[in-house]
């Protein structure tokens, strides 16, 4: 016999949508500066965006230590944003918190083709 899950109001459920933040590939590589970061709000999160070795890494803008905003911090050699309160690390491919406790970052895809760039929400 098959289950069949019963959602109920407790349950939360999640739809993600791919949203353009970049007309084209060509504008995201002109507007962002390599090691960067940029604070960008999509449907009311804040994101902090990179460009780093020529790659766009998405997470989310707020420090699981203190809650500071990483688009005010920096990137550095190893592809980790740095927070610019206690420098705490945080690796851009993943997330994962590099020297700490904290808790590990939110990521977000990155995707583009020639109609733009979309992050997914």
């Amino acid at each position: 016999m098959k289950q069949v899950r019963d959602l109920s109001q407790s349950d939360k459920c999640y739809f993600m949508e791919w949203l353009k933040i970049f007309p084209s590939e060509e504008v995201a590589r002109a507007t962002m500066k390599e090691d960067k970061p940029r604070l960008l709000i999509v449907n009311n999160k804040r994101i902090c965006l990179a460009l780093h070795q020529g790659g766009f890494f998405a997470v989310q803008d707020t420090c699981t230590h203190n809650g500071e905003s990483l688009s005010k911090g920096k990137v550095n050699y190893l592809g980790e944003i740095v927070c610019p309160w206690h420098n705490y690390r945080f690796a851009l491919s993943s997330g994962e918190a590099q020297d700490s406790t904290c808790r590990d970052l939110t990521t977000y895809a990155l995707k583009w083709d020639t109609s733009g760039v979309f992050i997914r929400i």
